[in-house]
């Protein structure tokens, strides 16, 4: 960034989520600082999404012209505790807390010891003007194809290939399904992953991080198929690609694996609208992406361009409760998380999760809770 707040050089892996972008006077604060700090100086920046940063001074013979920022990343893991402070502290809609969830799990976790090395490195970085990189690389060396070694290959492993196929056939019928159940007793008879030869014998790890990007696809597709929404699809594979291209050795990445197998299938589980009518589908998509907002059956009807006493026919039938119900229990769940920290007022809190009433609220919670948000809270504390 120069010294006018405009962006020079970008360079980046990730997709910052809308809701986290951050104004432009947070440039001008950070100029504000650097113009008087020493040229040895690096800043550590932390804003009010909890996302730090590194931001080193550039200067020209003594002269300032503006500043390198690197980031985000975190310094503790981002559980649901630390999701739920940054939702309240900057009013984001609760809507967003599983494509922000999924976000702050993307980041690198670094210590207090990284991060001052980094700055060394970004401060010593800065002090010669920035040029261009280029790649080179080596002579590509073209394979020699053996046929008869290729034919007998191939007849060895027909059995082996007919498994592998096989198996992830069952895989994504399983996480579509969201099958958790169906899921373990098919791991637990073999990884067809684990199993195939290195395509890149020189580079093990690569060629395990290239599995692991297939298994991504897969699942991602599977999860579709089980009535995943694109918003939750997106983030999920993102993050996983993040995560497979950070890995730095094989028995991590192993271990990925399962981790990617089995989240996509929790997800389908959690978040899946297969079993819905294409109408019921869209409801649900629209409420759980709009929580916070003022739901009425007219308005949801309306956004998704269906008679709303049809609408509400087909949702009490698919999914065995009034829309309302169904509403006011995903605002519940979500008001819990927030009552169990215990960090802002029930008042707050229940406009937070689109109650525009107080008593209401504690009414609906009571219903499904059987106790009120304050004989909650108390629970939670003992």
């Amino acid at each position: 960034m120069d010294k006018q707040d405009r962006i020079m050089l970008q360079l980046v892996d990730h997709h910052m989520p809308p809701a986290l972008q951050q104004s432009d006077h947070v440039y001008s604060s950070i100029n504000e600082a650097l113009q008087t700090a020493k040229p040895n100086n690096f800043l550590y920046y932390i804003n009010t999404f909890g996302l730090e940063y590194i931001v080193v001074g550039v200067r020209r013979n003594q002269t300032y012209c503006g500043f390198v920022l690197t980031g985000p990343f975190l310094s503790s893991i981002p559980d649901t505790d630390f999701i739920s402070d940054i939702i309240a502290r900057n009013n984001l809609p609760v809507s967003e807390r599983k494509q922000l969830q999924e976000f702050y799990r993307s980041l690198s976790v670094i210590s207090s010891n990284d991060s001052n090395s980094l700055g060394e490195l970004i401060v010593n970085l800065c002090l010669h003007p920035h040029t261009d990189s280029q790649i080179i690389t080596p002579e590509i060396v073209k394979p020699v194809l053996d046929k008869l070694q290729q034919d007998t290959k191939i007849a060895e492993s027909q059995t082996t290939i007919e498994f592998r196929y096989e198996f992830e056939r069952r895989l994504m019928e399983a996480i579509a399904r969201g099958d958790k159940v169906e899921l373990a007793k098919i791991l637990n008879e073999g990884n067809s992953f684990s199993n195939v030869s290195d395509r890149i014998p020189e580079s093990p790890i690569r060629s395990a991080k290239n599995l692991l990007i297939t298994l991504n696809t897969l699942c991602r597709v599977a999860a579709e198929r089980g009535g995943l929404h694109p918003v939750y699809l997106d983030t999920i594979s993102e993050r996983f690609s993040i995560t497979i291209e950070r890995a730095t050795n094989l028995p991590n990445i192993k271990k990925l694996n399962f981790v990617i197998i089995q989240e996509y299938c929790e997800a389908v589980q959690a978040y899946s609208t297969r079993k819905y009518s294409v109408i019921v589908k869209n409801a649900v998509n629209y409420i759980d992406l709009n929580l916070e907002k003022p739901l009425t059956l007219q308005d949801i009807a309306a956004d998704i361009h269906v008679n709303p006493s049809h609408l509400s026919r087909k949702f009490k039938q698919e999914v065995q409760m009034t829309m309302m119900d169904y509403i006011n229990q995903k605002r519940v769940e979500e008001s819990k998380l927030h009552l169990q920290r215990g960090k802002i007022s029930i008042t707050d809190i229940a406009f937070m999760v689109g109650f525009n009433d107080l008593n209401y609220f504690t009414r609906v919670f009571k219903k499904y809770m059987s106790m009120t948000p304050s004989q909650y809270v108390k629970n939670a504390k003992s």
